[in-house]
């Protein structure tokens, strides 16, 4: 055991595009009743809570402030960035005023990776005309370098798939391909969505606001050295909550090349009630113990040779209430196409909410 990676994986927590208007509407109950579960649940075992962008349905400082509100509640760190609602008036001056974030873009190391906040809306005319603008571009292409040159993986904060960026589209996938970005963390279809393209993970979340598959809730994702995960819960599932954050899935696995077996476990509990144990199985095989280590993370040492094979694991809290979480391993590795857009989706994923529907305002849903 004592060789195990110690290492903290970089975590947050995602919220769905909030679009709030009125006090006491549903969204707004929804998102201080998710403040209020991560407040009892979550405490500082992720690193921040993320706001993908149309937070302010029309982007006016009285719903602004309804989302500060929310977020003074929140005693956990958050970074916000914002999407076309919110530069409804053709300005962003409210939502800096009304958030007080960092003027954009901007980057920030947490755990080892470099995160990198964006702006896809004021450079553009308004609505979806997302674009970055030639000094953010060029800023970005700079601080990917940079995270290439040092070894650090990078994820990207911003608000749509870099395929809806018009005219920039191919030179910013282009650009992330060839770039350390393992995952680009967007709002704006309004439904849960994972794209891979081989290099890079694109994931979206469900809307809190404006929601027209599945219930409301909130994502869990990870980068745990370059392993990408992801996880959504229903505001309504009970606790605890766990999501394994290696090996990868299948889905999500980014080795382009054949791998090497599988030698590590690591996983991630959260809970109201403390998470007291963790077990895993391969396939249908006996339950094995997982060692405990510090911010809820649980590991265990496996050799798993190539090929598929099935990983489940379980967590107990103090009170005995469970949770699994069950991935599939390709211990030979995989290889995609690049795109930057949802033509590389990887489908359905029930156990994960996502149900492949695009019902959502740039696909098939209602144009909101």
């Amino acid at each position: 055991m004592s060789n195990l990676r110690e290492e903290i994986p970089l975590r947050f927590v995602q919220m769905g595009d909030l679009h709030l208007t009125e006090q006491r509407l549903q969204n707004h109950q929804d998102f201080i009743r998710i403040v209020r579960e991560l407040n009892r649940s979550v405490a500082g075992d992720v690193d921040f809570v993320y706001l993908p962008g149309d937070n302010a349905d029309d982007g006016t400082d009285d719903q602004f402030g309804l989302v500060r509100g929310g977020l003074d509640e929140l005693r956990l760190p958050w970074r916000a960035i914002p999407g076309d609602h919110d530069f409804k008036p053709r300005s962003l001056d409210s939502f800096y005023r009304g958030l007080g974030v960092p003027q954009l873009p901007f980057a920030e190391e947490i755990r080892g990776h470099l995160c990198l906040f964006l702006d896809v809306v004021s450079q553009g005319a308004g609505g979806p005309d997302f674009r970055l603008g030639a000094e953010q571009f060029d800023w970005l292409k700079d601080r990917l370098a940079e995270a290439q040159r040092d070894g650090k993986a990078c994820v990207v904060f911003m608000h749509a798939y870099p395929a809806d960026l018009g005219e920039e589209a191919e030179r910013l996938s282009q650009l992330l391909d060839l770039s350390c970005a393992r995952l680009v963390a967007m709002g704006h279809t309004h439904y849960n969505e994972i794209a891979h393209d081989g290099r890079t993970i694109y994931a979206a979340t469900r809307s809190t606001g404006q929601i027209e598959e599945g219930p409301v809730g909130f994502s869990f994702a990870a980068l745990d050295g370059d392993v990408v995960s992801w996880r959504f819960k229903p505001l309504d599932s009970p606790w605890p909550f766990v999501m394994i954050t290696s090996p990868a899935d299948r889905r999500l696995d980014l080795r382009e090349a054949e791998a090497a077996p599988t030698r590590l476990i690591r996983a991630c509990a959260w809970g109201a009630a403390t998470v007291t144990s963790g077990a895993f199985r391969v396939d249908d095989g006996p339950w094995s113990p997982m060692s405990p280590g510090d911010r809820g993370i649980f590991t265990a040492p496996i050799l798993a040779g190539r090929g598929m094979f099935r990983l489940e694991v379980r967590v107990t809290d103090e009170n005995g209430a469970t949770d699994s979480d069950v991935i599939e391993c390709d211990a030979s590795g995989v290889g995609r196409s690049s795109t930057g857009s949802d033509a590389g989706s990887i489908g359905a994923w029930p156990e994960r909410h996502l149900f492949a529907t695009q019902l959502g305002p740039n696909r098939n849903g209602r144009k909101w």
